[in-house]
């Protein structure tokens, strides 16, 4: 498990070296550690600039990638639990950046639609994380950008085999 560090061992903090190359956990801990460093800042910021809370900006990221879905199809795509998700629908009706209305063969179901303020948020917050991306992944070549995403894809994809539950001796 002890893979060769790519930088100099030097330049990082020494227990990060220790969950690097001495973590049996190695992906859950990499994913956690990219992700929480790409979100913390981009979600101050999002706050700073829109007043909008992760779950809520979670929504219009959701439907800014596809209009006209409902809060069980955001839920589906993340990892947030439904009543998080549905307190951020419910504030971005409030702030009137989404509109809700019933499917006409099933009046439970609800799609969701940004208004045009939601939509003038989303122009404007996607390019920030997108550079925030892009900063977090210089390290990479583009072929090993390209490669790390094929196979994180291929992970993400066989989600309905993972386990929901840990398995082992209690």
């Amino acid at each position: 498990m002890r893979a060769k560090p790519v930088r100099s061992a030097d330049a990082i903090h020494p227990m990060l070296g220790v969950k690097l190359w001495a973590n049996p956990c190695w992906l859950s801990f990499r994913a956690n550690f990219v992700a929480h460093h790409f979100n913390q800042p981009v979600y101050e910021w999002v706050w700073q600039r829109f007043k909008l809370t992760p779950p809520e900006h979670i929504v219009l990221y959701a439907l800014g990638l596809k209009d006209g879905i409902t809060a069980d199809d955001i839920a589906a795509s993340t990892a947030r639990p439904k009543n998080t998700l549905s307190r951020g629908v419910n504030a971005l009706l409030a702030k009137k950046l989404i509109a809700r209305r019933p499917d006409r063969t099933d009046r439970r179901r609800l799609f969701l639609n940004l208004t045009a303020r939601g939509r003038k948020i989303v122009a404007s917050s996607v390019p920030a994380f997108v550079a925030h991306e892009q900063a977090m992944a210089q390290a990479l070549s583009a072929a090993e950008r390209r490669e790390l995403k094929r196979l994180l894809d291929k992970i993400v994809v066989d989600k309905n085999r993972w386990p929901t539950r840990i398995q082992g001796r209690p």
